[in-house]
């Protein structure tokens, strides 16, 4: 896991508690200095996700066999595009941590 800076420090965003979450280094690369993303559904411009101000089951929820996750709404689905959440490589280990019993995670916050 890296820290994220949820509004990046390239657009103002400081590096204080309150504009930092935890991201696998995958999602966080692919992030950059994204705030906001095309919802591939509906075609608008939608913030992403933000750990801090909204509930991730509001947003998000895994496919059958939890190794995708699905976007429930215009910034889940903007955000899955834009982190690239279900790319392949990710997608193979979450079969394995399955297989293993350490994932999906039990809560989601």
């Amino acid at each position: 896991m890296t820290y994220d800076h949820i509004h990046p420090r390239s657009k103002g965003g400081e590096t204080i508690f309150a504009n930092l979450c935890l991201a696998c280094r995958s999602c966080n690369e692919f992030k950059a200095d994204s705030t906001e993303a095309i919802d591939p559904l509906s075609g608008e411009k939608t913030p992403l996700f933000n750990p801090r101000q909204q509930r991730w089951s509001e947003h998000f929820a895994w496919n059958a066999d939890a190794t995708r996750v699905e976007g429930l709404t215009t910034t889940g689905r903007a955000t899955i595009v834009c982190l690239r959440m279900n790319n392949p490589v990710i997608v193979v280990a979450r079969r394995r941590w399955t297989i293993s019993n350490w994932h999906p995670p039990d809560d989601v916050f």
